[in-house]
């Protein structure tokens, strides 16, 4: 496995809350932006289609490899949290990958979202 490739792990303790795991500031000292989305209902969906969001989640975040710097996915709350090196532009192409390939996943504090369900 090399660098670039994502890290799946699975712990039996209870998980480490975000602000010890997601970084402040990238290798260089930069600031990092973070996103946070919902995938509604995601725990409750069968096996097939949780792998199927995964491998999505996976394919959407190698495509920005170099600015992602972390991701976790909290299976308990059906949340997606990413951190990434900020820079012109990329929240936008990062959300927009991720709904792309994740279409129930909504971006939380987007109000466009629930504005164009109406």
């Amino acid at each position: 496995m090399d660098k670039t490739d994502l890290k799946l792990s699975v712990g039996l303790t209870p998980a480490e809350p975000l602000w010890k795991l997601a970084p402040t500031r990238d290798e260089d000292g930069g600031p990092v932006s973070d996103l946070l989305m919902i995938i509604p209902k995601l725990k409750t969906r069968p096996e097939q289609y949780i792998k199927n969001t995964l491998a999505n989640i996976e394919f959407s975040l190698k495509q920005y490899n170099n600015v992602v710097l972390f991701a976790n996915l909290d299976m308990k709350l059906n949340t997606l949290w990413v951190s990434f090196k900020a820079a012109p532009g990329i929240y936008g192409k990062i959300v927009s990958t991720l709904r792309v390939n994740i279409p129930d996943a909504v971006l939380v504090g987007d109000s466009h979202s629930r504005l164009s369900n109406d």
